[in-house]
């Protein structure tokens, strides 16, 4: 196996920086685009084989160290009670949002290999496919993030329902945080069971809290999701923890146990290094919007984040954010090739 992604996860000298892509099997791919005439988007999710070739569009097209396992957070929700959908042109809705607390108290936690067995056995597939060429990486939802989607909603600006709820029913916010912590922890450990070799944790809208509020109301529960996973888990994988907009919080995000910590573009590498400290690997962290400049201006901006992780044991090269639509597929294809080419050679300077 190409193991460079995993070494650098565990801090462990490579022979040059691995990268992988968030979202990187998507809407900028002509591959995905042929197979989304033919389903709807949960309707790929959903379906095992589907699921399966659109993990490995991107491994074919680029020389990626790692896949991630073509899924979305918000179909874990679905088995605790509530009802999605994907609306064009609105993104998902939750029709039965969380608005009193006897809803949160009617939320199920069930077992992830039943509930959503269609992303288990996707896992599966995808796993026996790779054939041990390079780490599978599974992923779920932080418990802010599914908290924020099943208050709200859908997407939010302004998080309000869900802070009035954190604010003045804490006991409720602590019920629906703890039912969400046991669902993403048994979600990721079945994961792990299919055959995941790296989790992440997607915490997209923590950045809308303040930094004394996430330690209080949200930082406990990503640690219990993560102790769960390390203490429970059959065999040791890392865990990455990814939140956007979160540059002031970096000294707290390394209270989380994770092993590697993603950074969005919003700060230099170096800089959001040194707030974390040398305990974790760091992710990132060129903005996904350079992709659509011309080549010499993402090339420097590529060789920028190198020189700043300078070498060191523990970076692994992705982007601040997913892949958007429309991004040059050929700006990808060499972004990958410049990150392996560039760093190899930062050695032997």
């Amino acid at each position: 196996m190409n193991d460079r992604f995993l070494k650098a996860c565990r801090r462990e000298p490579v022979d040059c920086t691995p990268v992988w892509l968030m979202r990187q099997a998507g809407r900028y791919m002509s591959e995905y685009r042929a197979i989304r005439e033919r389903y709807g988007f949960l309707q790929m999710v959903k379906t095992p084989e589907v699921a399966t070739e659109i993990t490995l569009q991107p491994i074919n097209a680029f020389a990626v160290d790692a896949a991630i396992i073509f899924a979305d957070i918000l179909p874990l929700l679905e088995g605790m009670g509530l009802q999605l959908t994907y609306e064009k042109g609105e993104g998902p809705i939750i029709h039965n949002p969380l608005r009193a607390p006897d809803d949160i108290r009617a939320l199920r936690v069930t077992d992830s290999r039943e509930s959503v067995a269609y992303t288990i056995e996707a896992v599966r597939l995808t796993k026996r496919e790779l054939a041990d060429k390079i780490p599978l990486i599974g992923f779920s939802g932080a418990p802010f993030t599914l908290a924020s989607y099943a208050i709200e909603g859908g997407g939010s600006r302004e998080y309000r329902l869900t802070k009035k709820l954190m604010y003045t029913h804490p006991d409720t916010w602590q019920t629906l945080m703890t039912k969400l912590v046991d669902q993403i922890s048994d979600y990721l450990l079945a994961q792990v069971e299919a055959g995941a070799d790296a989790l992440q944790i997607f915490d997209s809208w923590a950045g809308a809290l303040a930094p004394g509020d996430y330690a209080e109301y949200v930082l406990p529960y990503v640690q219990q999701v993560i102790a769960n996973v390390k203490t429970r888990q059959l065999r040791t994988v890392p865990l990455i923890y990814f939140g956007t907009d979160m540059s002031g919080m970096y000294n707290i995000l390394r209270q989380t146990g994770a092993d590697v910590l993603g950074v969005d573009w919003r700060i230099f590498l170096d800089d959001a290094w040194a707030q974390i400290g040398p305990g974790s690997a760091v992710q990132g962290n060129l903005d996904p919007m350079v992709l659509f400049a011309p080549w010499p201006a993402i090339e420097r901006r590529a060789a920028d984040i190198l020189d700043r992780a300078a070498g060191r044991p523990g970076h692994i090269f992705n982007l601040g954010h997913g892949i958007l639509t429309e991004t040059p597929v050929e700006h990808v294809q060499r972004l990958v090739e410049f990150v392996h080419s560039y760093s190899a050679d930062q050695a032997t300077r």
